[in-house]
């Protein structure tokens, strides 16, 4: 799932041509965010720093707030997860306590560096976990005992 962040957006060349009028649609619009669209590299956020540090600081209470509620109740996050992450009802029960245990604590550090990129990576991984488990051929094919045939060293990779 995609969630726009930001109400409109501007070719990176017009704000670098036209700033001034960048600026004020970016006053205009309602987040107070404009998406600079690079043809040659990954899109750019546009927002005042005010914001961006406001949302840093919730962001930052929220994964908190969480982290206590797991401290408090491990239980109430693991009947949540569920309606927040669909998914995770292909995890087993002991599963779905480790993801919210690594959930919590990779949000808890991501958000205190102010970067929630580490975070993104514990989600998918899970999610490729629950695909296994979905798939009860894939599942049984990852998990079953290896014959203990040796088929000695593995090479190392080439360089570069």
């Amino acid at each position: 799932m995609v969630v726009s962040i930001a109400d409109a957006e501007v070719p990176f060349s017009q704000f670098l041509q036209h700033s001034r009028d960048t600026l004020a649609k970016l006053e205009q619009s309602q987040r107070r965010r404009l998406r600079l669209v690079r043809r040659d590299g990954e899109d750019l956020i546009l927002e005042s720093a005010r914001s961006a540090e406001a949302d840093e600081q919730a962001l930052t209470m929220a994964t908190r707030i969480i982290a206590a509620l797991l401290d408090a109740d491990e239980t109430v996050l693991t009947n949540v997860f569920p309606d927040v992450f669909p998914w995770t009802r292909f995890l087993p029960d002991d599963e779905i306590r480790a993801f919210v245990a690594e959930f919590t604590s990779t949000a808890r550090a991501s958000a205190e560096v102010g970067t929630m990129a580490p975070l993104a990576a514990v989600i998918e991984a899970w999610r490729a976990t629950a695909r296994i488990h979905a798939d009860p051929e894939l599942l049984n094919t990852l998990t079953a005992p290896l014959d203990g045939t040796d088929h000695g060293p593995v090479p190392a990779p080439p360089a570069g």
